[in-house]
């Protein structure tokens, strides 16, 4: 099954750019030296990837998953072999003192791109795990940019997501919140960042979560009113680079809707991944039902299926990459737009406020989420965070 054959067999989105700005891009990668954090994931791996193929001085990959670092360099070498470069993995927290001494030894990196995320809405299902997000989509960016202050970076790139225009859940905030510390802090060193659609397949997405559910025989459930738009792992993969290599200090890439892009119901792309594996979908009323609907597969060849309303905290209604308030650029690419800085709206202030906010409920050894999302109010005012009170992990 390829990744398009779910989206229309559509031809990649950013192909005609990276075709006219291959040859710059070439050289800047065989010329520089990389580091990228979070690189073992679905979205880091694709930018790996797209690093490594163009035979860079130095890429250096950092990822706290073990065994997602020894197959990104499976599939590397199985793919693309070796190159002259230097080539190596680090399975550490970028929040480590481990860290902090790679980052000291001596290398000098040229582009740092960070793609490490808490980036499920239901992180902010506990107030711990949401402290956690804080620590890794906030304060470790910031953190990375004080320990790169000695590298006379070129760019610092780092992933932001579609959820931070309006955000409404506690993911998309911080990721807003993230945006906006970035920023204040591109006096100190060049940054950009990029927002973009659902990554098809991407660990732990509902897409993914329906080829466990295939491979363990197990019902598949899906929301039936929710539509986003989705791009290739390839894709997320080329975007971050072009935006590390070709963005303006402040600036934040994604993708045109065009004729390419189309939203898509979850529940009508379960019903596709079936019918590519060659099975109909059997519709049951509750979780209970397509659990025991199960005996159906081998029988019929149907798959029980659950689809829903949506009734969890933190789902958008609707899927936007920019808001009315930001000055957008829809004339440098033909395949990619660009919010462009409005630094002027951010005071340096806000970054004190909100360390020592959340130095202060961590200090009392516990804390709610309340106490979160008053802090986030105070550097994001229009933030309405939309609480109902269930979560996904209360769901099949």
């Amino acid at each position: 099954m390829k990744y398009s054959e779910f989206i229309n067999n559509r031809e990649d989105l950013f192909e005609s750019d990276i075709l006219k700005n291959s040859l710059f891009i070439n050289k800047v990668i065989e010329t520089s030296s990389f580091l990228v954090i979070g690189g073992a994931g679905t979205i880091g791996g694709a930018v790996v990837k797209e690093i490594f193929k163009r035979n860079p001085k130095i890429i250096h990959v950092v990822d706290i998953s073990e065994n997602n670092l020894v197959e990104l360099v499976r599939d590397i070498r199985s793919t693309y072999g070796y190159i002259d470069g230097d080539f190596s993995t680090y399975a550490i927290d970028c929040g480590s003192i481990e860290f902090e001494a790679l980052m000291n030894k001596g290398c000098r990196y040229d582009y740092i791109l960070n793609l490490s995320a808490l980036k499920h809405v239901r992180s902010e299902k506990d107030p711990y795990t949401l402290m956690r997000m804080v620590d890794v989509n906030i304060l470790n960016t910031l953190k990375i940019i004080d320990l790169a202050k000695s590298h006379n970076l070129k760019k610092y790139f780092c992933v932001s997501t579609d959820k931070a225009a309006n955000p409404i859940n506690m993911m998309g905030a911080s990721k807003r919140i993230m945006e906006i510390f970035l920023m204040i802090s591109n006096k100190q060193i060049p940054v950009s960042m990029a927002r973009f659609a659902n990554v098809l397949f991407s660990n732990g997405s509902l897409l993914s979560g329906f080829l466990e559910r295939f491979n363990k025989r197990q019902p598949i459930s899906a929301p039936n009113d929710i539509e986003r738009y989705f791009i290739t792992p390839q894709e997320s993969g080329e975007l971050c680079l072009f935006a590390t290599i070709f963005g303006q200090n402040s600036e934040i890439f994604f993708p045109k809707l065009s004729e390419k892009m189309h939203l898509h119901k979850f529940s009508d792309l379960a019903i596709k991944f079936l019918s590519l594996n060659g099975y109909e979908y059997i519709q049951y009323d509750t979780e209970e039902y397509a659990r025991k609907g199960i005996d159906k597969i081998e029988l019929e060849r149907k798959w029980p299926c659950y689809f829903f309303q949506s009734s969890t905290t933190g789902e958008k209604s609707v899927e936007e990459f920019f808001t009315h308030e930001e000055k957008i650029d829809m004339d440098r690419f033909k395949s990619i737009g660009i919010i462009t800085p409005n630094n002027e709206l951010f005071e340096e202030s806000l970054i004190n406020l909100f360390n020592q906010s959340i130095a202060s409920i961590k200090a009392q050894g516990e804390w709610d989420k309340q106490d979160i999302v008053e802090i986030f109010n105070k550097i994001l005012p229009s933030f309405k965070h939309k609480e109902l009170g269930k979560n996904l992990d209360q769901m099949m």
